[in-house]
């Protein structure tokens, strides 16, 4: 396994989410300074993850045909121009135009990211491999919304964008030492240049389209978890904000141990569909009680955490099925996950919004588990199918 590139990977993975999530902390005060809405900042998030989606469908296409080197460098690099950007932005406009350029950044990043790891990877570790990349989301949970927390209450919203500059800085470097310490890495460029043929109605097979229903599915059930766990607790049981960061971080802990152990099941058990099913099925049938049941403080965190182990067990397999495809067309594929992802992401806030204003909480644990049970039913047709054992 490429260690030196998968540090990197989950380095760059941390910062280009953390460069959007962490300012979940600080929409009152970015909503004074900028004289706007704090419904208007945090709207901010949405344009995110549209932009985030487009870009990475658009990249990963191109990275096929262009290779992936420049974009693995020039992301971050250009993402951390964008962050000292924001830190001086004075209207809301300009901070809006900003975030687009952000967002385009970040998707640039994940989609070549994924795949150029992918092929480096023998398929017999790739499940391991983008599980590690893939829990640098989960460390801006852990990590960097407290961090940014701690550090706005000393700088503000506008010095931590300068230090998430800085951290995006980082991400390049690491990312620059970790190709130049690839022997291959011309080589691979090379060969997917080469060898780029295919066009996306042929690497949108069957089976490949059904992991992407299955996706959305998943990442709705999760959106609706994460966005709306903190209010659930707060509504529930009355807890004050600052009562709610140990629920958050256990949630974020489960979801780091859950995508580690993921990636061992993905790359032991050569049915990766059947892994990712019945991981998924588990974490609805968690999902239930967890929004349903509200008599106890302790009862409901365990479920929280539970729910995370499961839901993060089973995204490795899935990743790993997702990159089980020729490597001519493997950028658009890993391009099109973070797109997919981001249609489950918006329709987690609009759906949460309307549960929430409706029939409240118990809503969502109906949802969910539907959801997860959707998302497993789905690739079942495709159950039989096993992991190639091969490298492209």
């Amino acid at each position: 396994m490429p260690w030196h590139l998968v540090l990197a990977g989950c380095i760059g993975m941390f910062a280009a989410t953390a460069t959007g999530s962490t300012r979940a902390p600080f929409l009152p005060d970015m909503a004074a300074d900028l004289s706007v809405s704090l419904p208007a900042v945090a709207n901010l998030f949405g344009l995110t993850a549209t932009v985030w989606g487009v870009s990475s469908y658009i990249v990963g296409s191109a990275s096929d045909r262009f290779g992936r080197r420049i974009f693995l460098i020039a992301s971050p690099a250009c993402l951390a121009l964008t962050m000292l950007a924001a830190s001086q932005a004075q209207s809301y406009a300009t901070l809006t135009f900003i975030i687009v350029l952000a967002g385009i950044c970040c998707g640039s990043y994940t989609a070549t990211a994924l795949a150029e790891i992918s092929l480096r990877t023998h398929s017999s570790h790739q499940g391991r491999a983008l599980g590690y990349v893939m829990s640098g989301q989960s460390l801006t949970l852990l990590v960097g919304i407290p961090v940014a927390a701690m550090l706005g209450s000393q700088i503000g919203w506008r010095g931590t964008h300068v230090a998430l500059a800085g951290l995006a800085l980082f991400a390049a470097t690491c990312m620059v030492l970790a190709l130049f310490k690839s022997a291959n890495g011309n080589t691979l460029s090379a060969q997917n240049k080469s060898r780029s043929g295919k066009s996306l109605r042929q690497a949108l097979s069957g089976p490949i389209v059904r992991l992407f229903m299955a996706l959305a599915a998943e990442r709705m059930c999760f959106g609706l978890a994460t966005f709306y766990y903190a209010s659930y607790l707060r509504t529930a049981y009355g807890l004050p904000i600052s009562a709610v960061a140990v629920p958050l971080a256990l949630f974020a802990t489960g979801n780091i141990v859950g995508t580690v152990f993921g990636g061992q099941v993905a790359d032991r058990f050569a049915y990766r569909r059947i892994s990712f099913a019945a991981a998924l099925v588990c974490a609805g049938a968690i999902a239930l009680p967890w929004f349903l049941l509200q008599s106890s403080l302790t009862l409901t965190i365990s479920l929280g955490v539970a729910f995370a182990f499961f839901n993060a067990l089973s995204r490795p397999s899935l990743l790993a099925a997702m990159a089980d495809v020729p490597s001519d067309v493997r950028g658009v594929i890993m391009g099109l996950n973070s797109s997919i992802a981001s249609i489950g992401w918006l329709s987690a806030a609009l759906i949460g919004g309307w549960l929430y204003s409706g029939i409240g909480f118990q809503g969502f644990g109906l949802v969910m588990a539907a959801m997860c049970s959707v998302a497993a039913i789905i690739v079942l047709p495709d159950s039989r199918i096993r992991t190639r054992q091969n490298l492209g």
